[in-house]
């Protein structure tokens, strides 16, 4: 071997390796774009400001505010009414003035009203708990997937740089007569093919990025990066298998009853309501008449003929029950029943998740621990190309191939973890966690 070819060698082996290569050719990463340890946002930071800011679930606390107002209102009383009326006649000396109270009986109507309203708080309250726990998962998850894209990043961005100085070494070679010019071409198509892919991963970052933005209510002009990486998230995941913690059962499942609970409430309301409605009244009337012609009084004298009258009332009046809600009646027997549908829907949701769950954190284990072995292997493997070029009994072409391979499994396994912490994050919401 020539001591010029032999110095191209050193210097292809020399940057075979992104490992080697990675955090010396260049001074920060393509990831500090998105992530940075001094002033980004971290994950239970986003989980907060979502839980905090997040206009679906402020929307939903209205709606417990409503049902909270729904609850005074219902434990007011009705209104008494009060009469007041005068009768003069036209053309006489009659008066009379009457005032009269009414005060309806509820009967049963207002605790059944109480009931329902506060059935409804606690269905709005679990409501909002279930939207909590699933705002924070769609939060981790969303923000693990721009740390998993952000780490292939870095990988890209090592091997573009890598074959960026290898194309401009084999280009010296080249131009100085050392090298045949088909490896100066298969490098810059190599190098072109990286940037591609590097663009394209770019894109996919900003993107995911945008999403966590708009999850955690991040205001258009103000700046938002990450703090935590890939392997920060990854060790404050659940320790060991979520499936074996004991977490009780899901706020969506109790929702679900709490909604049949409503119904049960609305039922037991119509039938109050449907009862005859009483009230009970009072009233007092004075009646003052008088007549044009004379009488004579006790004493022998005359004085106009005049009284003044005062009568007392008091009574019970009722509606007829013709009507007694068989309408309404039968619609809440209706969304009785599917509310207690929607429980046993919710159930077996609950199972195929806790299932599917498993399975994927499984796989994804399995999966992780796999291919940790097999990068170490490619990146032996690497090595050994490399040596074996430089003795001669390789190609280029085998370099290039080879550190493909390398890049794909190293990407693989990124994408991998990346998955498995997504698959915790799924375990986590299956088993009922929150936040």
């Amino acid at each position: 071997m020539t001591a010029r070819r032999a110095g191209l060698v050193m210097g292809i082996v020399a940057l075979a390796c992104p490992v080697a290569a990675s955090g010396q050719s260049r001074t920060a990463p393509r990831s500090a774009e998105f992530i940075n340890a001094a002033t980004g946002v971290s994950l239970d930071e986003a989980v907060q400001q979502a839980l905090r800011l997040a206009p679906p679930l402020r929307e939903m606390r209205s709606e417990v505010d409503a049902a909270r107002g729904m609850r005074v209102q219902a434990g007011l009383r009705p209104n008494p009414e009060v009469m007041l009326e005068r009768r003069d006649a036209p053309t006489g000396m009659d008066a009379q003035t009457m005032a009269s109270v009414e005060w309806p009986l509820e009967l049963g109507r207002r605790r059944a009203r109480i009931s329902a309203a506060e059935r409804n708080i606690r269905a709005a309250e679990l409501g909002v708990a279930d939207q909590e726990r699933r705002l924070a998962a769609e939060v981790r998850t969303r923000y693990g997937a721009v740390l998993t894209g952000a780490r292939v990043l870095d990988v890209l961005a090592d091997m573009v740089e890598v074959t960026r100085q290898q194309r401009d070494l084999v280009a010296a070679r080249v131009d100085a007569g050392g090298a045949p010019a088909i490896e100066r071409d298969a490098l810059e198509i190599e190098l072109g093919r990286l940037e591609a892919d590097l663009a394209l991963q770019t894109g996919r970052v900003r993107a995911s990025v945008a999403e966590v933005r708009r999850i955690v209510a991040v205001p258009p002009d103000q700046p938002f990066v990450l703090r935590d990486t890939l392997e920060d998230v990854r060790r404050r995941m659940p320790p060991g298998a979520p499936a074996l913690r004991e977490s009780g059962e899901r706020s969506d499942l109790r929702e679900a009853r709490a909604q049949v609970a409503v119904a049960d409430a609305r039922v037991e309301q119509i039938r109050q309501e449907a009862r005859p409605a009483l009230k009970v009244f009072a009233g007092y009337m004075r009646m003052d008449n008088a007549f044009s012609q004379l009488g004579q009084t006790s004493a022998g004298t005359l004085e106009p003929v005049s009284g003044v009258f005062h009568y007392a009332t008091g009574g019970v009046k009722f509606t007829l029950p013709f009507n007694r809600a068989q309408g309404d009646a039968q619609a809440a027997r209706a969304a009785q029943a599917g509310a207690q549908a929607a429980v046993d829907a919710v159930s077996l949701t609950v199972d195929a998740e806790r299932r599917a769950a498993t399975a994927q954190l499984e796989a994804a284990q399995a999966a992780v621990r796999v291919l940790e072995t097999t990068r170490t292997r490619a990146k032996r493997l690497l090595d050994v190309v490399g040596q074996s070029y430089q003795l001669g009994r390789g190609t280029l072409a085998d370099v290039l191939a080879e550190r493909r391979r390398y890049v794909d499994v190293e990407r693989a396994y990124v994408e991998t973890a990346g998955a498995e912490y997504e698959a915790a994050v799924a375990m986590d919401v299956a088993m009922g966690g929150v936040r």
